[in-house]
């Protein structure tokens, strides 16, 4: 509940098994090693009547070792059970309950609107055929090629098979008129007829999608006029197999049919996303006779079918790279019988089709001013140069940025905390709620709010709420929280051996915890490191322009992304969220098949980095753990904000500065341990 899923499970079957297996999302950060708690579930007892069965709390197993460290270590509310732990051993009604199920996720969507040159790979001609005479037996078919060459230029075509047993039906419905769909991506490709229209038929539809790990969007576009008709998003159903993309590569691993479930999955969305599009554009899906797909490798592989393993480990092999050309139905996207798909190239095991697309979006390759762009997601995709050269790289930065292995986070849904300020006198926050346009200092917040319950931080939350702590104070350039601020603030609290921030005390109560912070200073430094090997590489110390891309990159504020030491200094007038370039990039691909041959040129040509075998990834890591970061001065950053004077773990008063000392130590250790 409350979705009222059932189904019947082997006594001792994870009940996050059974939910995952019944298409209910359960989040689970941590792979079911019972540590992140997002998995809770409560037990309902009675008797059922509507489902013919009685439940009992005696019916699921007993408390395990793992819940048991998880409610000394975390908050584990009585009655809730961790799901990856507890196994089914009779009739049971579970309640996956809201403050920890966030389904109702804000996906990107719409098409960023620009202008992109016609130049597809589906023509449609309109020919008048000469009728069939006795004294030139001559066939239906081959009169419509005689017809497309004088009237187009278009020479003895080939022809898809399944339009052989209706041409003859279609040249007469249309009384010797018809409309010829004509596909030719390649120059030097034969054209091809994929479809045939009674009469004039002047319209054609493509989609371009992108394929993400937590999001799917996805374009409809005339191919004649090149306008955007709709657009939709969606979370992408794999989540219930596993949040980041080593987890969903665990699972196929795993389990024998995980990579067709996967694919399945993703299939069953993309057929969804298609019908609504096309509800929303008034048009059939016949009507669609091209689509581009981009992803993430992995993305990449379970949307064609192909097992991702090879990509779980080094060296990361992948099983194709190029760009792919094939029919929709081989996939089973049913449209028109001849509609063709096409999907961009991947740049390396884990710079994939996304990324091109966004290059090909951004364009860094031809530009003089040398460039960063960055998709940042749990594996963040990092690419560099100019017209001269471009490298690119990834950086496994985890699920932080998305709100996972935060004791506050979640995804971005109506009710989490999007927007943070502190001022540096009092310490007190403000912020703004997704769904809600007031901060909640403004009287229209509480009116606005009403009943809706504040749940969490997401992501863009996350980067302000660190960024604006260390701009206040509250933390030091090493990210450890300063316990002294206590006498002066009540959001200054003791947590064990070390000390939080709260950000709201009414129930949930909301805090940023110093694991909160180490987890981000991971993440991030992962990141910076990345970006630092590629400067290294093209042998720069400076960037020129910034892009954020992504969903995530969207939304976040570049200053506080350089607060933090998310990207290197810059002009900030010149860091700017690129939006979903990769939904982009297929556009252009979809609309103009000179981008296709651009695109597959560029790859060829980026240099792609390793980060795991470059030997000054570590030194780069353990700077970026500073905020900003302890090596790199952020002169620019510094002309446009205030920063704080620089504070360090001596600095501190009192007698809790041993205890913030021991815990600074000790989270030194840990972020050292977890680089290696």
């Amino acid at each position: 509940m409350p979705s009222g899923r059932r189904g019947r499970f082997a006594p001792g079957t994870p009940v996050l098994e059974a939910a995952r297996e019944l298409g209910v999302y359960v989040e689970s950060v941590c792979g079911g090693r019972g540590i992140c708690g997002r998995c809770q579930v409560e037990v309902q007892e009675g008797r059922f009547a509507k489902h013919g069965i009685t439940s009992s709390a005696d019916h699921i197993s007993a408390f395990s070792p793992k819940e048991e460290r998880y409610a000394e270590k975390r908050d584990l509310k009585e009655g809730r059970r961790l799901s990856c732990s507890a196994t089914i051993q009779g009739d049971l009604v579970v309640d996956v309950p809201q403050d920890v199920a966030i389904n109702a996720q804000v996906v990107r969507k719409d098409s960023d609107g620009r202008v992109i040159e016609r130049n597809p790979a589906i023509h449609m001609c309109y020919v008048e055929v000469e009728e069939p005479d006795m004294h030139k037996p001559l066939g239906d078919l081959d009169r419509l090629k005689v017809a497309l060459e004088r009237d187009w230029g278009i020479k003895d075509p080939d022809v898809d098979t399944h339009l052989l047993a209706t041409v003859q039906k279609t040249l007469r419905e249309g009384n010797w008129t018809v409309t010829a769909a004509i596909h030719r991506d390649q120059p030097t490709d034969r054209p091809r007829i994929i479809a045939i229209y009674p009469g004039l038929k002047n319209e054609a539809y493509g989609i371009a999608c992108d394929i993400g790990s937590t999001t799917i969007a996805m374009h409809l576009s005339s191919l004649l006029s090149g306008r955007t008709v709709a657009s939709a998003g969606a979370s992408n159903p794999q989540i219930r197999f596993g949040e980041d993309l080593m987890s969903r590569v665990s699972y196929v691993m795993m389990n024998p049919e995980g990579r067709e479930a996967m694919t399945t999955a993703v299939r069953q969305a993309l057929n969804e996303l298609i019908d609504k599009v096309c509800a929303d554009g008034g048009i059939e899906r016949s009507d669609i006779l091209d689509a581009v797909f981009v992803g993430n490798p992995i993305m990449h592989h379970l949307f064609l079918g192909i097992d991702p393993t090879e990509l779980g480990g080094a060296p990361f092999a992948l099983a194709v790279s190029g760009a792919l050309s094939l029919k929709a139905s081989e996939i089973d996207l049913p449209m028109n019988a001849g509609t063709r798909v096409y999907v961009l190239p991947c740049i390396a095991g884990h710079v994939g089709a996304d990324a091109a697309a966004a290059t090909l979006t951004e364009g860094p390759h031809r530009q003089d001013e040398t460039m960063l762009l960055v998709d940042i997601g749990t594996n963040a995709e990092i690419v560099l140069g100019s017209a001269a050269r471009v490298v690119a790289a990834s950086s496994p930065t985890g699920p932080a940025f998305e709100g996972a292995e935060i004791s506050c986070g979640q995804r971005a849904a109506p009710g989490a905390i999007e927007r943070v300020r502190i001022d540096p006198e009092t310490l007190e926050p403000r912020f703004r709620v997704i769904g809600i346009d007031a901060w909640s200092n403004e009287p229209a917040f509480a009116e606005a709010a009403g009943d809706k319950k504040i749940t969490g931080v997401c992501g863009s939350g996350i980067i302000e709420v660190i960024a604006e702590m260390y701009l206040a104070g509250i933390i030091s350039e090493d990210g450890v929280i300063d316990g002294a601020l206590a006498a002066k603030s009540p959001r200054i609290v003791e947590n064990g051996r070390t000390f939080s921030y709260v950000i709201q005390e009414a129930e949930p109560r909301l805090m940023i915890t110093q694991t909160d912070v180490r987890a981000i200073q991971l993440a991030k430094a992962a990141l910076y490191a990345g970006v630092k090997l590629l400067m290294d590489k093209l042998a720069i110390t400076e960037v020129d322009r910034i892009g954020l891309a992504g969903a995530f990159g969207s939304f976040i504020d570049p200053k506080y992304a350089m607060v933090l030491g998310l990207v290197p200094d810059c002009d900030l007038d010149k860091v700017k969220a690129v939006g979903n370039a990769a939904g982009t990039g297929a556009r252009m691909a979809l609309l103009n098949r000179d981008h296709r041959r651009e695109i597959e040129r560029t790859v060829t040509e980026i240099e792609k980095i390793e980060t795991a075998l470059e030997p000054k990834f570590q030194d780069h890591f353990v700077a970026a753990m500073a905020l900003p970061n302890k090596v790199d001065r952020f002169p620019k950053l510094s002309a446009a904000v205030t920063m704080p004077p620089r504070k360090t773990l001596s600095d501190a008063d009192g007698d809790d500065g041993a205890t913030r000392r021991r815990g600074g130590r000790a989270g030194g250790r840990r972020a050292r341990g977890d680089a290696s």
